[in-house]
């Protein structure tokens, strides 16, 4: 059943679940707006992909100036700060009257999301700490919701013919009173709860295990499904289905949705099956999804497959994050942080290589190289 009881009994819970939401709603509109931005343009597949590399360069330097803000501002302040931030960047992006001015501005899109991740998840961390609760998985599910409704939004208005700039503006004014009203209840978020560990134990980025190293190719597989479907999936259904610009960007909203439910239901389901088997049955279930887009291009059939995707990829980032923060012989805290780094270089810049790909031969093919590295997913996953 979906654990809400903790965010309606706790208001720091539920602002925290809120932060959430809202990074998923500025990544949904970004995810929408992939198309516009090719059109705007008039990119083709394989400079569209080099478009799609700012926001994880961005996220590759910007992960070890999270450590430094959170240190220095705390991980509230610096989760509030990262979500204006981040809407910030996206609406600037859009306003940008060139391509070059465009480049930098998604870089630093991808910054703020990047420390933005790592505040938010750094507040729930303390509030399962402090409270002895367990919300991470509901947490990650309120950002696939709002991603959901980002993109389905971001879609719906652009078939109503509100412009994308217009659109972003209102979302940006959207984001600043969230922020001025998840500031008081996430002032009672226990910063110092994780203050505890020890001091001389090296933090941030650490050089991978071999251990880590399975769970780092596990996380990249999972993430370039993840980002190739974020990325792409809108793109996909447009050129390769035909359908219209509004219907195309429920794509990413069908899939979102799937990802949102199998979060709300994971702890139950990790708890009954196992982390091995749920991630393996993840892995044969989003390898099934990407078929319709391989062989049919048929758009109900890709919208199911979307589906299945979202439910097969549900999962696989909280039982990789779990197994990283268990790695034995690494100081607490080092092997989720340097997985995630991976992890979210795989989220992002994994759909500029598909980019290259469908531009080499076609975007079906180069889902169907994605199918292909499920296989590596299903066949690790047992490993874990």
């Amino acid at each position: 059943m979906f654990n809400l009881a903790n965010f309606r009994q706790y208001k720091s819970v539920r602002a925290t679940g809120f932060s959430f939401a809202g990074s998923g709603l500025v990544f949904g509109t970004w995810a929408a707006l992939i198309p516009w931005l090719k059109y705007q343009y008039g990119l083709d597949e394989a400079q569209l992909g080099l478009l799609l590399l700012c926001p994880p360069l961005g996220i590759v330097l910007a992960n070890p100036v999270s450590i430094s803000l959170l240190a220095r501002y705390g991980a509230v302040r610096t989760t509030l700060g990262g979500l204006l931030a981040g809407a910030s960047m996206l609406l600037i992006s859009i306003v940008s009257p060139t391509l070059w001015l465009t480049v930098p501005f998604l870089f630093l899109l991808g910054g703020c999301m990047a420390i933005l991740n790592v505040a938010m998840n750094t507040c729930a961390a303390m509030l399962e700490q402090e409270k002895g609760l367990r919300i991470l998985s509901t947490c990650h599910g309120l950002w696939s919701s709002g991603a959901m409704a980002g993109s389905a939004l971001a879609g719906t208005a652009l078939g109503l013919g509100i412009t994308a700039p217009v659109y972003v503006a209102g979302l940006l004014g959207f984001v600043i009173l969230l922020v001025f009203q998840l500031k008081r209840p996430m002032s009672e978020v226990p910063e110092k709860a994780a203050s505890h560990s020890d001091t001389d134990s090296p933090k941030g980025f650490t050089w991978p295990s071999s251990a880590l190293w399975l769970l780092i190719i596990l996380s990249l597989c999972t993430n370039l499904t993840e980002g190739t479907i974020s990325d792409w999936g809108a793109v996909f259904m447009r050129e390769e289905t035909g359908v219209g610009e509004a219907v195309a960007s429920w794509g990413f909203a069908v899939y979102a949705f799937f990802m949102a439910g199998g979060r709300f239901l994971g702890d139950e389901i990790i708890a009954r099956f196992g982390g091995k088997t749920v991630l393996r049955a993840g892995g044969i279930i989003a390898a099934t999804g990407l078929m319709p887009a391989v062989f049919f291009q048929h758009p109900a059939l890709v919208l199911v497959g979307f589906a299945l995707v979202g439910a097969g990829v549900s999962l696989g980032a909280p039982i990789l994050y779990a197994a990283a923060s268990r790695v034995p012989g690494m100081a607490k805290g080092a092997g989720l942080a340097t997985m995630n780094t991976f992890a979210m270089a795989g989220f992002l810049g994994g759909p500029a290589l598909i980019g290259f790909i469908a531009k080499a031969f076609s975007l079906p093919f180069a889902f169907g190289v994605v199918a292909v590295l499920t296989g590596i997913w299903i066949w690790k996953a047992g490993k874990v």
